[in-house]
């Protein structure tokens, strides 16, 4: 199983209910975090477990860190991937259709 970058996890615990997730009620800290949730709640992105099977899918790995934003209109999932040969990658995803748009080096 792969372990979860900070922001992934803080991601994860604001989808639970405050309950379940927290002491107290779980906050978007900004909007780019509520527009993110707009926009899986009307279909415009895909949920977390499929980007993140496309990812591992493309870059076999650990994912380190991830990233959700909007370029030119479109949403990208930016994710980081440690490789199993110790190899630092990036790749790029388009969160509608969770096609591969990108895979770099980060040497």
């Amino acid at each position: 199983m792969s372990r979860l970058a900070p922001r992934l996890l803080l991601l994860a615990l604001a989808a639970l209910p405050p309950a379940l997730g927290a002491a107290g009620p779980v906050r978007a800290d900004d909007d780019g975090e509520r527009g993110a949730r707009r926009a899986l709640e009307r279909g415009e992105i895909r949920p977390l477990d499929a980007v993140l099977a496309a990812a591992r899918a493309a870059v076999p790995g650990d994912v380190v860190a991830l990233d959700l934003k909007r370029d030119d209109g479109r949403w990208l999932y930016k994710l980081r991937i440690l490789s199993p040969d110790g190899r630092r990658r990036d790749v790029k995803i388009d969160a509608s259709s969770l096609k591969v748009l990108d895979v770099d080096d980060d040497d």
